[in-house]
């Protein structure tokens, strides 16, 4: 009986795996997802880039990619627990420097394009493509802390140096595995009070946090911390960079490198023709200038 059991289940998994959509369980390159006639955006709801009611920066420039490979395009959305687990069918285990994929999980889609970070450590699993937008990651209080921000700098060495020197005994709400680590920018094991965010890992969510006195400062973005600062007018302040300029970029398997190109020539593309500013202006009108070395070298 038992045998029979186990031989009904193993039909079972089989008759699944050659019902199963192409793409579900493997991954896919240019090839496959041409033939397949479909391409999968995987999107975090996170600032402007993927807002959640189907529309974003990055939502607009994959729809037109898929558009320009003539293929369906799908947004599958995700967040930062899960994201590259549904991109790489694999689960990611960072311990220290060292990063490792395990087990076998569904690939829900063919890349993620949702203001990603370029990191060392996701540089291990994924290819980037071509830099989309610049981001910062910066100190903020609520604006009734003592704290008073830095005056700046040409040195952004100097300015990240004495925004660190600030946060003192004050705590510190920080949200891991994602671009707001403060093992990132070298907080970790320093004796500062880090209060990480666990409740999810919506980086929306790190200012209502603050303004809820989970801490007495945050770490943020400057995507979020524009938006936050129109949003949550009065109440929040910037007190100093802690980061680098860093850069954004959609994220591929390793493994599909022709998909990837293909995304960088079309990139490229609506470089050259005026459609990508038209879209940064959309929606994030005044970011040129914060980063006008980013967007002036590439019109």
């Amino acid at each position: 009986m038992q045998t029979k059991i186990a031989f009904l289940a193993h039909a079972a998994i089989l008759f699944a795996l050659l019902i199963m959509p192409f793409g579900y369980g493997a991954r896919a390159d240019l090839a496959e997802v041409l033939k397949n006639g479909e391409l999968r955006h995987l999107g975090i709801r996170y600032a402007n880039f993927v807002t959640g009611s189907g529309d974003g920066l990055d939502v607009e420039v994959v729809k037109g990619f898929a558009q320009k490979l003539g293929v369906r395009y799908q947004l599958v959305y995700t967040d930062f627990d899960n994201v590259l687990k549904d991109l790489l069918g694999k689960q990611v285990v960072r311990s220290g420097s060292e990063v490792k994929l395990e087990g076998e999980f569904p690939v829900k889609g063919e890349m993620i394009s949702t203001g990603f970070t370029i990191l060392p450590w996701r540089q291990k699993v994924v290819d980037f493509s071509a830099p989309m937008f610049p981001t910062q990651v910066w100190l903020i209080a609520r604006s009734d802390s003592m704290l008073n921000p830095i005056q700046g700098s040409p040195d952004l060495s100097r300015d990240i140096h004495e925004t660190k020197g600030l946060i003192g005994g004050n705590s510190l709400l920080v949200m891991e595995k994602t671009c707001l680590d403060p093992g990132l920018y070298g907080l970790k094991d320093k004796g500062l009070d880090l209060r990480k965010y666990t409740k999810n890992t919506n980086l929306n969510e790190m200012v209502p946090a603050l303004l809820n006195k989970d801490a007495e400062l945050s770490l943020l973005d400057v995507a979020d911390a524009l938006l936050d600062l129109q949003k949550w007018t009065g109440k929040i302040k910037v007190i100093g960079p802690v980061s680098e300029i860093q850069d954004m970029a959609a994220a591929f398997p390793k493994d599909s490198p022709e998909l990837r190109k293909a995304f960088d020539n079309y990139l490229k593309e609506i470089w050259d023709n005026g459609q990508y500013m038209i879209l940064v202006n959309k929606y994030y009108p005044g970011i040129v200038s914060y980063f006008p070395e980013f967007f002036t070298a590439r019109q």
